[in-house]
């Protein structure tokens, strides 16, 4: 473990400068990040013919689990009345995965880790985008912390990946994988954390997906500003077979932040 919940000075949380649109979206991320466990038996189960793969698996499990507590232990000083407990077990009847898949649902082990690669893309970004956006001194520890975690997990999926790159030779084949990702952020982890982390059981609002995938992003989004997306992007890029910083790279990047930049307008002008 690079720090434990003891590094972090939680006396110096101010209360003041806690976001509410921050919060929301930091209670859905403790939720989700506390659910590694699972990912941990899936791909324990996609590598097992790699005991030092899985020895990473297991530790980045860790790694994210303890994320998910900080996370939580942050929401509950910011909101004491977030039931972090309930919230993640109603979280894991909406979100559910299959932990006795033997073979990926990427088709390929290489293509499971271009998908982590993603994964981790997006997460350190968001995290690096929520330290530089809060004034609250704890979060934004934590933040810095999480970023950090995150890029090295990223690099730990992609030097996985090396070891199976002959299974997708083509950099068509490797963005093809990582475009499919980015499009799952649209499915139930996201929205159905929100939900469950914002909306309690007794609240009587029903779970919609697309409802919740817009309260969530629009949150989320909020905190992003260019260098967030250049930075995400040109990991994506990597991972994808491209040049981080060559022109297609850019090209991508010049078009990724001017579709945020319009929902990130759109969905300020809602009532999610």
């Amino acid at each position: 473990m690079r720090w434990t919940l003891d590094d972090i000075n939680w006396d110096a949380f101010d209360r003041s400068k806690v976001d509410p649109e921050t919060l929301a979206a930091v209670k859905a991320a403790s939720l989700v990040e506390f659910n590694a466990p699972d990912y941990v038996s899936y791909l324990c189960n996609v590598f097992a013919d790699s005991e030092d793969i899985q020895q990473n698996i297991r530790q980045w499990g860790r790694e994210e689990a303890q994320h998910g507590k900080a996370l939580a232990k942050w929401s509950r000083m910011a909101d004491s009345a977030f039931d972090f407990d309930s919230a993640f077990d109603r979280f894991r009847e909406i979100q559910g995965i299959d932990t006795e898949a033997i073979e990926s649902v990427r088709g390929s082990r290489a293509g499971e880790m271009i998908a982590r690669c993603v994964v981790e893309s997006g997460t350190s970004s968001f995290y690096t985008a929520i330290k530089d956006a809060t004034a609250e001194p704890v979060l934004k520890q934590i933040a810095t912390y999480l970023a950090a975690d995150e890029f090295a997990h990223y690099r730990l999926f992609y030097d996985s990946y090396k070891r199976y790159e002959g299974e997708l030779p083509s950099t068509w084949q490797r963005m093809r994988i990582a475009v499919s990702r980015i499009n799952e952020a649209d499915d139930d982890e996201l929205s159905g954390a929100f939900y469950c982390a914002n909306y309690p059981e007794n609240s009587g609002v029903a779970y919609d997906r697309k409802t919740f995938a817009a309260a969530y992003e629009k949150r989320a989004l909020s905190v992003y500003k260019r260098s967030h997306i250049n930075r995400m992007i040109a990991m994506v890029a990597k991972a994808g077979g491209l040049k981080p910083h060559g022109r297609l790279s850019n090209m991508i990047s010049v078009f990724a932040w001017h579709f945020i930049s319009f929902k990130q307008r759109r969905l300020h002008k809602t009532a999610l």
